[in-house]
């Protein structure tokens, strides 16, 4: 699994389950940070044996596609830039701060803090579910980096059509499919295309 590959979101969903209080918090990195700060966490658990108070960071991904000298390119896009998310025990039955999870947090390097400052309050139980469904949705689905819309003027960048320009007609997102009115033999001449087939034109 690369850095800033998503765990399995079904993996994800079982660290709530290794533990009744265990819940998740939103932290705050510095831009760019995401990635080291969730490999030095992965270090620091085992490390530093704290398995039994953080269970599972995350980075949630989705992949992108477009059009590079002519070839497609898939690269990966964090959803939620400058934060990463931890499952952990962060207060105890009695609900004070246990102290060996606070400090964990707030002494690993590139963490500016937790999203809502200094008195942490877990995310909800939809926000989760949500974030985690979303999660399964990008796993397999490649979206195109730039968003289309109808009358968008597009440069068609791979295959019969390389270097026409055209104006697209109508999108279909489920099937990741343009329709794509371009000229040919002075005629406008409707083409069906992928997203990741075309780019904006300037």
């Amino acid at each position: 699994m690369s850095d800033t590959e998503t765990p399995n979101s079904e993996a994800v969903g079982s660290a709530s389950a290794a533990h009744p209080n265990v819940q998740w918090y939103a932290l705050h990195t510095l831009s760019g940070q995401e990635n080291k700060v969730k490999k030095n966490i992965e270090q620091r658990i085992k490390t530093e044996e704290i398995g039994d108070l953080l269970f599972e960071v995350v980075i949630p991904i989705e992949r992108v596609s477009e059009v590079r000298r002519g070839k497609k390119v898939e690269t990966e896009r964090k959803l939620y830039p400058g934060y990463v998310f931890l499952a952990m025990l962060l207060r105890g039955e009695d609900g004070k701060l246990i102290d060996r999870s606070w400090y964990f947090v707030r002494e690993t390097p590139g963490i500016i803090g937790f999203a809502d400052g200094d008195n942490p309050l877990p995310m909800p139980g939809e926000q989760i579910e949500a974030m985690l469904r979303q999660m399964r949705e990008r796993e397999e689905k490649v979206s195109p980096k730039v968003a289309f819309a109808v009358g968008d003027k597009v440069k068609v960048g791979d295959g019969p059509f390389l270097n026409s320009e055209g104006v697209i007609e109508e999108i279909d997102p489920e099937r990741g499919k343009l329709r794509v009115s371009v000229s040919m033999f002075g005629r406008s001449t409707p083409v069906e295309l992928e997203y990741w087939q075309v780019e904006k034109s300037v």
